[in-house]
């Protein structure tokens, strides 16, 4: 959708701020350009909409070379967000959002309608947010306008420079989640401009790591945080970057244990049979339908007589996560829970029960992705070395 080849910005006074860049992003991709200030990546993303002209090389949108394309014609087929947001103050939310529709010559009516369409689904009623103006709306409320109003004339492509960084960490997390929501649903190609590499990481299916107008490295999160290209890389990341991967590194049902299970309506003594064939301290209980229910310790059925049922002394399950959670998500679970490990279950069914995770699993199942991203095989397929498996010397 978008390519650079070999494409150089240099000012009059001799600055470089971009040399030689080629690079592809392909169809429906969100690639994230992180740095330092004034290494480039603003300039590169102001190139696509011609706010700045290279000096060398070509830039193609969609196969079309924009150098041939009206400036102003092009910007109306690309939705663009900054950090300062840009409403009209003298507008309302929905006469904002409606602006490129009005400008692309659509009827009033079917404008204010796209517009409407918008703010509901970034999450602005418009019957509440629409007739407001945007002095009268928090940093975070401004932030979601400027999307909406981006995506409102269903440009192909999204520019997205900082949009975020201009709101507090709490909001500003909440923004990352709902935009990645919203490219599920829409699935625009973006160049998304960031100096923060957890935000990079957290929304890019790549990274472009920018160094001095140059791109260091360019590839997947997790291949940036596990096998950074240069020492460059290496230390903007971050010496922490094992624990940055966390949050790009999905559970998968290679990485789970399978404790004893016990059934809602099984007796006592199935379940103490059960536990102590096992030497097992605790069961997951599940319903008829093997769906995850809680869970028993093994000192609820000791003294229990065989004529009770799981049903009456199964604990309620708090700490669990769908398969593909990230890595990062179920160690918080276990934090805010205080638990020795969650449990996993089918996000596609109502809720099937497929193992736990612990915290030795969840180290394994890092290393194992470092190892296969450095091997390019399954994760399933990487053996590591625990403690477990290192057999006793002497």
């Amino acid at each position: 959708m978008i390519r650079f080849e070999h494409v150089t910005k240099r000012y009059a006074d001799g600055t470089t701020a971009v040399d030689d860049l080629s690079f592809e992003v392909a169809e429906g991709e969100l690639v994230t350009l992180v740095g330092p200030s004034g290494c480039g990546k603003t300039t590169t993303m102001k190139m696509v909409n011609r706010l700045i002209e290279p000096t060398e090389g070509g830039i193609f949108l969609d196969g079309d070379d924009i150098s041939t394309i009206d400036p102003v014609q092009l910007r109306r087929r690309i939705g663009y967000v900054i950090q300062q947001v840009g409403l009209f103050p003298h507008k309302t939310v929905l006469e904002n959002t409606a602006t490129v529709p009005h400008l692309l010559g659509w009827k009033r009516g079917k404008g204010r309608e796209r517009a409407a369409e918008l703010l509901d689904l970034v999450g602005l009623d418009p019957s509440v947010y629409g007739d407001r103006y945007p002095e009268q709306l928090s940093g975070g409320q401004r932030q979601r306008v400027g999307v909406a109003r981006a995506l409102a004339a269903d440009p192909p492509v999204l520019l997205m420079d900082e949009p975020f960084g201009a709101v507090d960490p709490v909001v500003r997390e909440r923004l990352q989640n709902e935009f990645l929501k919203l490219q599920a649903q829409v699935r625009k190609t973006v160049l998304f401009v960031t100096h923060d590499i957890e935000e990079a990481v957290r929304l890019g299916d790549r990274i472009a790591v920018y160094g001095q107008g140059r791109i260091e490295q360019f590839d997947s999160p997790a291949t940036v945080l596990g096998a950074p290209a240069t020492p460059y890389v290496a230390d903007f990341v971050g010496a922490d970057r094992g624990l940055k991967r966390l949050s790009v590194t999905p559970i998968e049902e290679s990485d789970l244990d399978q404790p004893p299970v016990v059934h809602l309506d099984d007796s006592l003594a199935t379940a103490t049979e059960r536990l102590r064939s096992q030497g097992a301290r605790w069961a997951v209980v599940l319903d008829g339908r093997d769906n995850l229910h809680g869970w028993i310790p093994a000192d609820a059925t000791a003294d229990a007589t065989a004529k009770g049922t799981v049903r009456e002394h199964a604990r309620r399950m708090e700490a669990w996560l769908p398969l593909g959670a990230p890595l990062k998500q179920a160690f918080a679970t276990m934090l805010q829970h205080d638990a020795g490990w969650i449990a996993v279950i089918d996000k596609e069914s109502e809720g099937r029960f497929l193992g736990v995770l612990t915290p030795a699993r969840l180290h394994e199942a890092l290393r194992r992705s470092i190892d296969a991203d450095a091997h390019d095989v399954p994760r399933a397929e990487v053996a590591v070395e625990t403690v477990a498996t290192i057999a006793p010397t002497g």
